[in-house]
């Protein structure tokens, strides 16, 4: 299943629930500013997710932001300062 490259933020307004969603968030993706992170998701992985990260959300406090950047081959992005690791395809030994 192809895979796109997504921008994944949140404002969580709550300290525990906001340890919640970073978990959650670092599971489907890599962080890559304090609360932004790049993920590599299939349509499935996404939907999981967000799932995942709604049930853990305070929806009328919190706010998460999905954007999808595309195909991870050809998603820019640009960093000023300090660089972060993007996702690979590639396998990873953990």
């Amino acid at each position: 299943m192809p895979r796109r490259r997504h921008l994944l933020a949140y404002d969580i307004a709550d300290p525990r629930r906001l340890r919640r969603v970073c978990k959650i968030m670092e599971e489907f993706g890599q962080r890559i500013q304090y609360s932004v992170f790049i993920s590599d998701l299939s349509r499935t992985e996404l939907v999981h997710a967000r799932a995942a990260v709604e049930d853990a959300m305070n929806l009328r406090e919190d706010s998460v932001v999905i954007i999808d950047l595309g195909d991870p081959d050809t998603a820019s992005i640009t960093f000023v300062g300090r660089s972060r690791s993007l996702p690979s395809d590639k396998p990873q030994i953990v």
